[in-house]
């Protein structure tokens, strides 16, 4: 059965030592990657911001963002997400 995540206010200890435990090179590479891989849709999103919501952008590249996270290609992720507006309002909702 699923069990709920319990906040910790013990863990980290302290936002240095957290900072110096998931700073190590291996953590870099995958900061550095993952940054790299949502650039894209940060600059989309900053621009998209622009002509509708914050509310409406961020929400759009969230969905973007997790798609991606579940194995879809940064295009097919934008379009199925693109796909889902009417007016840019995300119908249905």
């Amino acid at each position: 059965m699923y069990q709920q995540y319990q906040y910790s206010p013990q863990f980290p200890y302290s936002e240095q030592a957290a900072h110096q435990q998931y700073n190590q090179p291996m953590n870099t590479q995958l900061k550095n990657y993952t940054l790299q891989q949502v650039e894209t849709f940060v600059q989309y999103g900053l621009k998209e911001a622009q002509a509708t919501s914050y509310q409406h952008t961020l929400r759009e590249v969230a969905a973007i963002a997790y798609l991606m996270g579940r194995g879809y290609d940064p295009q097919t992720a934008y379009k199925t997400v693109e796909s889902w507006e009417l007016n840019e309002y995300f119908y249905g909702r």
